[in-house]
């Protein structure tokens, strides 16, 4: 902060505007609904509450904003400069936007701001770098052809975002769509709408020409169904449940065939060897890993498995590791673990809890709610050790701080434990012995292994997973190719040299 207010009186007095943002302008909607803080249950303030009318609106700004070219058709030059500007205002507004990211969902404001601010600037930032440093094609037609191979913009990009990282998982798909020319309207979650209000906002200021951008908020089974059965939304890219993944692919069958981009769910592995000299630094890195963001992440790694010899050891390290992550007042600067997002996912992740206790794991630390005399959602750090692939919190995905540890004999067995399940995100392996390592890397049916290390990330590396994980990928060059149609122009090259 710039100067010696804290962040409880900023938030004391924090403007927040739940106005839909359409055509470059604020809307007030009819209808509403109240949006509440789970740091405490304040009331932050009423939030449009989107329906068909609003989202046909906001897909009929974002076609004619690209129909007359305003944004898709400047010069790659130009669109650069504008997202370049939209990146750097996105970080001369970091503590607003930080402060409204965690009044809204309660993750630690520290977070808020190394993470969460600065990895959506620079992953808006690093794509408009992409603009100019991207190439067409010429096919290897032969001498009397010339087959160019041009990647041009799809048109309306429907994008819907979810809770647990509202600002950097709309800057995932913000980025490669703006960057390659589209319009687009975001329909973030109705638990975390205040952020991505803003950025549209800042996007405007930025130079970003109105319609382009356009957000929507309300819920999902109104605002979000409209904007996913729109017949002029040309794609779709959705991060969130692979229930609700499921339910935006029958939407496209059900309307114009949108291309569909489901970046779902997670259970990932966390595979230990008995080969592993470190044990303590894997054990510190799975309780870190595991209870960032109060266990509310798709790869979180909430499935451990551990040889059986060395087993109790980790265990006990992992234990001992809880008191470093209890939650705090989200809005404390030291704080390392917040809140749960709201009463519902409270409940959940509190059943679950019980789930694992009444099918006979044991619950060797945590397991309770904390902190319910704030008024606030509060979930200790959790572990349960003697589980079963069969149970619920093995196969299911809590969405919460709860982590389940398994044991293994042999590498074959690892292997397939680690692939028992409906999703593929990410995983982890753990040995000293190279060819173990690679060798279960590659073995492991996840879009992302991890080795003698969990979670390191860069924009530059494709995120996204096998199976029910979902399809395609975010960040890296390779998500341009979700925004844009491959076009081939051939032309006939008259070989008569007259």
């Amino acid at each position: 902060m710039s100067d010696s207010k804290t962040w409880h009186d900023r938030a004391a007095t924090a403007a927040i505007d739940g106005r839909a943002f359409i055509n470059g302008e604020r809307v007030a909607l009819g209808e509403s609904f109240e949006k509440r803080s789970p740091i405490d249950n304040r009331l932050l303030g009423p939030i449009a509450r989107g329906n068909r009318a609003e989202v046909d609106a906001a897909v009929a700004s974002a076609r004619t904003a690209f129909a007359d070219g305003r944004w898709a058709s400047k010069p790659p030059a130009a669109r650069k400069k504008t997202l370049q500007r939209f990146a750097e205002l996105i970080l001369a507004h970091r503590d607003e936007l930080a402060l409204l990211e965690t009044l809204d969902v309660g993750k630690p404001i520290q977070y808020s701001l190394s993470v969460d601010v600065a990895s959506a600037a620079h992953c808006i930032r690093w794509y408009a770098e992409a603009i100019d440093k991207v190439y067409d094609e010429i096919a290897p037609t032969g001498p009397n052809a010339l087959a160019l191979i041009q990647r041009e913009p799809m048109g309306v990009i429907g994008v819907i975002v979810p809770w647990n990282y509202p600002m950097l998982m709309a800057a995932w798909k913000l980025g490669p769509a703006l960057a390659t020319g589209n319009s687009v309207v975001l329909k973030p979650s109705e638990k975390s709408p205040l952020t991505a209000l803003r950025l549209a906002e800042i996007a405007l200021e930025a130079g970003l020409p109105p319609g382009v951008f356009n957000v929507v908020p309300g819920y999902g089974h109104e605002a979000g169904e409209a904007l996913a059965l729109h017949m002029d939304v040309d794609a779709l890219g959705f991060t969130g449940s692979t229930r609700t993944g499921r339910r935006m692919l029958e939407y496209a069958g059900r309307s114009n065939l949108k291309r569909v981009y489901n970046e779902l769910g997670g259970k990932s592995a966390f595979v230990v060897f008995e080969d592993f000299g470190d044990i303590e630094r894997a054990a510190k890195t799975v309780a870190a890993s595991m209870f960032f963001n109060s266990g509310q992440s798709c790869n979180a790694p909430s499935r451990v498995l551990v040889h059986e010899s060395v087993a109790d050891r980790f265990v006990e390290i992992v234990a001992a590791q809880a008191p470093r992550h209890q939650p705090a007042d989200p809005l404390a600067p030291e704080t390392r673990m917040g809140s749960i997002v709201d009463e519902v996912q409270l409940k959940t992740v509190m059943g679950y809890i019980e789930s694992g206790k009444a099918e006979g794991a044991r619950a060797i630390v945590g397991g309770r709610q904390v902190r319910s005399e704030t008024g606030g959602f509060y979930v200790e750090p959790t572990v349960f050790d003697g589980a079963t692939p069969a149970m619920r919190i093995v196969r299911e995905e809590i969405f919460g701080p709860v982590m389940s540890v398994l044991r293994f004999k042999t590498e074959a067995e690892a292997i397939a434990l680690a692939n028992d399940s409906p999703y593929g995100l990410q995983a982890s392996v753990w040995s000293d012995t190279l060819s173990r390592a690679h060798r279960v890397a590659r073995a492991l049916r996840a879009g992302t292994v991890h080795v003698n290390q969990y979670d390191e990330d860069d924009i530059t590396a494709p995120f996204g997973g096998y199976k029910q994980s979902g399809n395609g990928r975010d960040k890296s060059l390779h998500a341009l190719e979700k925004y844009t149609e491959i076009k081939t122009t051939w032309l006939r090259i008259d070989g008569s040299g007259g």
